[in-house]
């Protein structure tokens, strides 16, 4: 009995090492057949939701990889010290022999998805494993890594089913993820000021004013950038309806609530904590993708 409770315990450890709470971001190689009126093709959100659970095979992988580069350091932090390798519960090597089978499935899942899949699976790979050995200590570069992610999810998303992808599409992701990042870098800032902490050195070129001007430039910018994209003749024609402008509404309260959670509640630490339990923003998502599908699938 005490053995199979051990088991049960180190399969948690394992799966927590996964971050499977991270892997909603890969739903955004959904965006591209989603803003084409694609999502109710079958055949194309079948290839498209295997890319994605592949990206989740590759993004656990290279979270492994930073926790085992970091482990030291995270044993400071009030809750990365809770992370397996940094609490000691999974060894080095049996994370590393993990992320390996990780790695090579979800590149081998890529490769049979397509030449051009499986390439934008490589530079994923190549650019966070730089991230995580060095980049990340580059201020304001970092957070412009972190945010090409989101971009390149977006290219899997076309690559997958031969999808156009919009300008608009790739700034507006761009912009969002620079937002959401800058929210997160924030909150380390604010942790960082805490006596007896250490944290990377990336942190030593932001502080509070900077990280704040930042944040509302990329609120602004992402808001007026998506105002264009929906008024913009190109999009007009493509949908035959001129009101998708409407749904700027969910954008508005969605950057606004992301503000109030940042700047009143100091709880930006990690947006996909708040997908998951900040009800508000739930509403504002659900809200504008049926808005947006009500607009461009049942005109």
């Amino acid at each position: 009995m005490l053995e199979m409770a051990d088991s049960t315990l180190g399969m948690k450890n394992y799966l927590s090492l996964l971050r499977p709470r991270q892997w909603v971001k890969n739903l955004f190689v959904l965006l591209p057949a989603f803003f084409v009126g694609r999502i109710t093709d079958f055949s194309l959100l079948g290839r498209t939701l295997i890319a994605a659970v592949s990206l989740c095979a590759l993004a656990s992988a290279i979270y492994i990889v930073n926790d085992v580069r970091d482990r030291e350091v995270d044993r400071w932090h009030p809750t990365k010290r809770n992370r397996p390798l940094a609490a000691g519960r999974v060894s080095v090597t049996g994370a590393l022999v993990l992320a390996f089978f990780l790695c090579v499935g979800s590149l081998a899942a890529a490769w049979a998805l397509g030449v051009s899949v499986a390439e934008l699976f490589g530079f994923y790979l190549v650019l966070n494993l730089a991230y995580s050995f060095g980049l990340k200590q580059a201020p304001i570069l970092d957070v412009f890594i972190v945010s090409a992610g989101y971009v390149i999810r977006i290219f899997v998303g076309g690559a997958v089913g031969d999808v156009k992808i919009s300008m608009w599409i790739i700034i507006m992701t761009f912009l969002l993820a620079l937002f959401i990042t800058l929210g997160k870098r924030r909150d380390d800032v604010l942790i960082l000021n805490e006596p007896g902490m250490k944290e990377r050195k990336a942190l030593d070129g932001y502080d509070l004013p900077f990280i704040d001007s930042a944040m509302m430039i990329m609120a602004a910018v992402n808001v007026v950038s998506y105002i264009m994209y929906t008024v913009s003749p190109e999009v007009i024609a493509k949908f035959h309806t001129n009101k998708l402008y409407l749904t700027t509404l969910f954008v508005l309260l969605g950057t606004l609530r992301y503000l109030q959670l940042t700047y009143v509640e100091k709880r930006s630490c990690c947006p996909t904590d708040i997908l998951y339990e900040d009800r508000f923003i739930q509403l504002t998502l659900v809200g504008w993708i049926l808005a947006f599908m009500v607009i461009i699938y049942w005109k």
